[in-house]
């Protein structure tokens, strides 16, 4: 294929921002969408105070002897340890009583429907308003079981973020991790 004379200089140009002031722009334009693509990542980053690590996958199965329900039962397993229960390292502290603990029995599990808005540390909420009795985020609702409803005394009903995790020994139940205090309740789906 031959060439005329000139196609090439102007094949150049075409590849070239022309005059500084068009240079300037499409750096402009660059930045800005750099921003706006940055602002979801900073979104996601922990809050002050937000030390917990939240956890890769929610508690197996219990198959050693189940921990007896304990009235007042102390999940302090370590000084400074919350007295609620709570995940240190891959160890749900207090999710021992396996599926024969009556707190946690429904008649009809998943009445609602079963929760598909995602698990894990993936998946990330901020609570938006409520309080343990129905709260929600992103349109759907839950409930605290209510004997965890003392064990979410610190929760901030409106901008505390939580992670949802299947409970593999209470059907009907789910796990909310609080990210903040690294706590965490079984609670309900109430549907959207």
């Amino acid at each position: 294929m031959t060439q005329k004379p000139g196609e090439r200089q102007q094949s150049k140009a075409a590849l070239s921002l022309g005059h500084p002031e068009d240079r300037m722009k499409a750096l402009k334009l660059a930045l800005a969408t750099l921003l706006v693509l940055a602002v979801p990542a900073i979104a996601q980053r922990p809050a002050p105070g937000d030390h917990h690590q939240i956890p890769r996958m929610g508690p197996g199965p219990v198959k050693a002897e189940p921990h007896p329900v304990e009235p007042n039962r102390n999940f302090s397993d370590k000084p400074g340890h919350p007295n609620t229960p709570h995940v240190d390292g891959r160890t749900w502290v207090g999710h021992d009583t396996g599926r024969g603990d009556a707190r946690y029995h429904q008649d009809n599990p998943w009445e609602h429907g079963r929760f598909e808005g995602g698990f894990g540390r993936g998946h990330r909420w901020r609570i938006e308003g409520g309080g343990p009795g129905r709260f929600w985020f992103h349109n759907w609702f839950w409930m605290v079981a209510p004997a965890d409803v003392v064990y979410c005394d610190g929760w901030l009903w409106n901008a505390d973020d939580i992670v949802i995790y299947e409970d593999p020994d209470h059907p009907g139940w789910y796990l909310a991790y609080n990210v903040r205090l690294g706590t965490y309740v079984h609670v309900e789906y109430l549907g959207s």
